[in-house]
């Protein structure tokens, strides 16, 4: 058993992850799609205390981040490296440890955020008992992953690899810094509540560091380690520019880590600070739009394949969603513009452009590739369900972006407007109402965008149940680590 074990990669915690991501997406979509109607109709929070807004919305954040979001990070990273490393992956119940201890940090978020039980920080970190249970966890996928890299057979360390590993340590930094905590004793016993060390201003910093960097860690260099293997993969051709892959790698990780003070214009944070922040987030967009362009122009020579590929539609639209966004960023931290955006629902409307446009659709792609291969097949049980996948799922992020910065800038302007004696001209109410319509039209652009995830999970379901689950044998001799 050990022989045949060391001659094959460990497909298992893949298959594991890849399943888990499909139905968690399907779930922290739903949510959302909720929430969504909870803002167009308040009488859908029921009264229930638990199936509040307010309760709902960091639950969603945490499934579709970190339960559909992670479990595909986790799935794609841990195929990628065994493949680009040619080697089995490194402690194998350590990586099957990782597996276990993520949906239950998964699960306890879905059951401890509606009862309200989190420090209120921005993705909704949760309680300390929790905290060091993804910590425990994270150290462990750090072992698997960079032990992995260890015992490679081939030399070089494939550039996927690079984003893979920086969303990694910078995902543990970011975690132990902003869950720094004081757990509260209560008649001399440890209580599951607990208070951030930080105060003020210091703590907005910190968590706004945080946040943005989760944005710029776990939702952008992450799924770049996807694009970086599976757009080469899916097309048959080689990365467009392996220097540029390289540059790309190093401005953007050193860049993205002083950009969060932009969340904070207008606000009591020392104004130079906040300048910093808007002049990093600007220098963003060349390393950002380096990696756009270096994904995109893989195709060079293969644009044909965009007709028939529905899983390259997937991975190439990500990318001019990420482009987008990448831009839309930048353009947003400049104080004017902040001044008309912010709090306004034109954030809203950024937040998913990135995260349905992005995040999403390079996971979907990703997967597609990834799961027929992980039970013995080529292709899903149904390529044409992929196309209309693909089809609901952007026609959803239009109808969800469009009518999210339409309301946006509506109500950035009506706030702002003044009559000559210096009175407001609007109620804060009147915008809230003006801008019911495009919360309805919000609601469109989810149920198609869930209903292209359901289609995803049927999908995988006849896939599994008309495959069965292989592991892939290490190949004797050396390959190059981009096609392994």
């Amino acid at each position: 058993m050990a022989n045949s074990h060391s001659a094959t990669y460990n497909d298992t915690v893949v298959r594991q992850f890849a399943v888990a991501a499909v139905v968690w997406g399907v779930v922290g979509m739903a949510v959302g799609v909720l929430i969504a109607s909870q803002l167009a109709w308040p009488e859908l929070n029921f009264g229930i205390p638990w199936l509040t807004y307010g309760r709902l919305r960091p639950l969603h954040t945490n499934a579709v981040i970190f339960a559909f979001g992670g479990c595909a990070l986790f799935a794609t990273s841990y195929h990628v490296v065994q493949r680009t490393c040619q080697t089995r992956l490194f402690a194998g119940p350590l990586a099957s440890f990782t597996f276990w201890g993520w949906q239950l940090v998964i699960l306890l978020a879905a059951i401890s955020l509606p009862l309200g039980y989190t420090t209120g920080k921005e993705y909704a970190e949760l309680e300390w008992p929790i905290d060091l249970l993804i910590t425990v966890v994270w150290v462990s996928y750090a072992l698997v992953f960079f032990g992995t890299i260890g015992i490679r057979k081939v030399r070089h360390i494939y550039v996927a690899n690079w984003f893979y590993g920086a969303f990694i340590i910078a995902v543990a930094l970011l975690h132990v810094v902003n869950s720094a905590e004081m757990p509260v004793l209560a008649n001399g016993i440890l209580a599951p509540k607990s208070y951030s060390v930080y105060a003020g201003v210091q703590d907005a910093m910190v968590q706004w560091w945080y946040g943005h960097n989760a944005v710029g860690f776990f939702l952008t260099a992450g799924f770049l380690g996807m694009m970086y293997y599976y757009i080469p993969k899916q097309a048959g051709m080689p990365v467009y520019s392996y220097r540029l892959s390289i540059v790309h790698f190093w401005a953007l990780i050193f860049t993205y880590m002083w950009a969060g003070p932009h969340h904070l214009h207008y606000t009591a944070l020392p104004d130079w600070t906040q300048s910093v922040g808007m002049v990093f987030s600007l220098i963003l967009l060349a390393p950002s739009w380096g990696g756009m362009i270096n994904g995109i122009m893989t195709l060079s020579g293969a644009w044909y394949k965009l007709r028939d590929d529905a899983i390259l539609k997937f991975l190439i639209v990500a990318l001019s969603f990420y482009g987008m966004s990448t831009f839309e960023g930048p353009m947003m931290s400049i104080k004017t513009v902040n001044s008309l955006s912010h709090y306004t629902d034109w954030t809203v409307g950024h937040v998913h452009s990135g995260a349905l446009g992005w995040v999403g659709l390079i996971s979907m792609g990703s997967l597609y590739y990834l799961i027929p291969r992980m039970f013995g097949r080529t292709t899903m049980y149904s390529v044409q369900a992929i196309s209309v996948h693909f089809w609901a799922a952007t026609i959803g992020i239009v109808l969800y972006i469009a009518s999210m910065w339409i309301a946006g800038v509506m109500q950035g302007l009506m706030w702002r407007a003044v009559n000559p004696d210096g009175t407001l001209v609007y109620s804060f109410v009147e915008s809230v109402k003006s801008s019911h319509d495009f919360y309805v039209i919000r609601v469109a652009g989810g149920l198609l965008y869930l209903g292209g995830m359901i289609l995803m999970l049927w999908n995988t379901i006849m896939t599994v149940t008309a495959g069965r689950a292989v592991d892939a044998p290490i190949p004797q001799g050396s390959a190059q680590p981009a096609h392994a």
